[in-house]
């Protein structure tokens, strides 16, 4: 039995041979399909739900907190203190900090008429100053506080880099609410001809502001200066989603300029103009409506003694294209006095070039000579207009501002001159060429010494809160 051992086992082992190497096989070319299948067809990923975007993008904290310290509330000094989230008036409003030194940049029309300004800093700090330096033509102002340690500010950026539609922060004191911090977008760029300020460069926001928003910051999502919010456009007297804010390209030179001498120094050049349309084009037979239309050319400006004259058509300066009158402002207000400049200019039928000596505008500037031309003689009822004096009664009941003056428009006949001009019930005189007007008496003293040959120019608060000037002719 113990002979039978060996073949046996022999057998057994070559039997199972086979089937070893069977196996071998068929794991081989399993595996190799399965690696195949892997390869081409990976096994399907549990779907997870997608990660929250990080605290930065759902919160403007961060922004916030970096600009809170360099936004001030400022206060007329002296002024009788309102209870927080009552209505605030001129003297009242935001500024910010522009450097460590203690500059603060705000809004004219916040220190109109003050001597002292008290300026209160996010922290709490109070400081009292009489150092304000203004530019009402641009409805800016610099008011100067001493520290003796470095303070918060914030950076000017470029505001020509802001695009439509990207997100702004505006920040001050609504009401008194000091710290208040509203949202919005760029609404557009460049907006001018509102008649707001002679020098306007606005971005428009839908960020809300509200009284004692003025001169407050509007910044980009870096915490930096794009705007000064200034104004808004309502219908009610409350926000209504158009809010105006000085861009920060203006607000630089401007503060750059009051900072050094304490006065805005701009050039001048001498002429009022007007937008070329298709209709004046045509008149003037210029090749295109690129280029402005010069209507008026002041006595002895540096315009006048270059031989330009009113129905020009100013299309170039130095050789840079002027579209407009924005661009000729821009242009003339950016050279420096003394610079002689091409002015390139289509007249009759043919372009010409003139040579004009800019001027520094407070050289320039003279008080203007009596005026010579007859008096018109006219009044209120040979105009077709007929007007009463605005009571204080009327002033609250129509929620206007509180001590405004003037004469109001309470009819108007049909196809009088009143009407051509485009005066309307409802409508407000402030001034008649630069009288002020208060009652319907001084409406026509104003009125018989205006000239019959230019008219009269009335400054007119519309029922929609527009400050309009309109021509009126007097025969």
């Amino acid at each position: 039995m113990g002979h039978d051992l060996a073949p046996r086992s022999w057998a057994m082992r070559t039997g199972r041979a086979p089937l070893a190497l069977g196996c071998l096989v068929l794991g081989l070319f399993g595996g190799l399909f399965a690696a195949q299948q892997l390869v081409g067809q990976p096994p399907p990923v549990p779907k997870l739900d997608p990660p929250l975007p990080g605290r930065e993008w759902q919160s403007f904290a961060p922004v916030v907190k970096r600009v809170l310290p360099g936004v001030v509330c400022i206060e007329g000094k002296g002024r009788p203190k309102r209870a927080v989230g009552e209505d605030t008036d001129p003297g009242f409003g935001s500024g910010v900090l522009i450097n460590a030194s203690g500059s603060v940049l705000t809004n004219n029309h916040v220190v109109s008429d003050l001597e002292s300004v008290d300026v209160t800093l996010h922290d709490g700090r109070k400081f009292t100053t009489s150092d304000i330096r203004r530019d009402p033509k641009t409805d800016l102002a610099l008011v100067k506080i001493e520290s003796k340690a470095p303070l918060p500010f914030l950076e000017l950026a470029d505001s020509d880099e802001m695009e439509v539609g990207d997100r702004v922060l505006a920040v001050g004191a609504p009401f008194g609410l000091t710290g208040s911090v509203t949202s919005g977008i760029v609404s557009a760029k460049s907006r001018n001809n509102l008649k707001l300020n002679q020098f306007e460069d606005f971005l428009q926001t839908d960020a809300a502001m509200n009284p004692g928003n003025s001169g407050g910051p509007l910044v980009n999502l870096d915490g930096k200066v794009i705007g000064l919010t200034s104004a808004i456009k309502t219908r009610t007297g409350g926000f209504q989603g158009v809010g105006l804010a000085v861009s920060s390209n203006l607000a630089k030179k401007i503060a750059a300029d009051l900072l050094k001498t304490g006065v805005v120094k701009r050039s001048f050049f001498g002429v009022t103009v007007r937008d070329l349309d298709a209709e004046t084009a045509k008149r003037a037979g210029a090749p295109s409506t690129n280029g402005v239309a010069v209507t008026s050319v002041l006595d002895e400006s540096p315009a006048a003694k270059a031989g330009v004259v009113a129905g020009d058509v100013i299309t170039k300066i130095n050789g840079a294209p002027v579209k407009d009158p924005r661009d000729l402002q821009r242009i003339t207000t950016a050279l420096p006095a003394g610079q002689v400049v091409d002015v390139l200019l289509w007249r009759e039928g043919k372009f010409y070039i003139g040579k004009v000596t800019i001027e520094e505008e407070r050289a320039a500037l003279k008080p203007e000579a009596p005026a010579a031309p007859a008096v018109s003689g006219a009044t209120a009822e040979t105009v077709g207009v007929t007007v009463t004096e605005l009571t204080a009664e009327a002033v609250k009941r129509n929620g206007w501002p509180q001590g405004l003056k003037g004469a109001i428009v309470t009819d108007v006949k049909r196809n009088s001159l009143a009407e051509m001009a485009g005066l309307g019930r409802g409508a407000i005189v402030l001034k008649v060429d630069k009288t002020p007007v208060t009652t319907a008496a001084t409406f026509d003293a104003a009125l018989r010494a205006a000239s019959i040959e230019k008219g009269a120019l009335l400054h007119v608060l519309k029922q929609n809160g527009d400050v309009d000037f309109l021509v009126l002719k007097l025969k």
